[in-house]
């Protein structure tokens, strides 16, 4: 088999769905026994612990988080295809599928919309 360059890689990422892409990242985990979570940031014993803590209270990236999709699933999938790009398919599994993140590291605005916009199709949301 041909190695494959990191540009080829990135273009072949590109054309996976989000749902794909989760369960490549699933399966890499498994397989090399790793994790793909962000590393915590190291804080040096001299830093300045106020200024960290300021930091961590102006959160500015949210997710949007789908934790029922309630009575009217049909509505619940129309919002999260409007909120996403995600095809019929791909967002009927995404509202099957409880603790779903709809949309990841966006502002407080975008995500307070989405949270309206999936209440008001009658699922149960949560933003972090």
């Amino acid at each position: 088999m041909a190695k494959l360059t990191q540009d080829e890689l990135l273009a072949q990422f590109e054309d996976m769905t989000l749902i794909e892409l989760s369960g490549f990242v699933k399966a890499f985990e498994e397989k090399f026994d790793v994790t793909a979570a962000a590393a915590a940031p190291v804080m040096i014993a001299g830093a300045a612990g106020g200024a960290a803590a300021e930091a961590v209270e102006e959160k500015d990236e949210f997710d949007v988080i789908l934790d029922g999709a309630g009575d009217k699933k049909i509505q619940v999938i129309k919002e999260v295809r409007t909120l996403t790009s995600l095809g019929l398919k791909e967002a009927k599994d995404l509202v099957d599928t409880a603790g779903a993140v709809v949309l990841e590291k966006v502002n407080k605005e975008t995500a307070e919309k989405a949270k309206a916009a999936l209440e008001g199709a009658g699922a149960k949301v949560t933003v972090k």
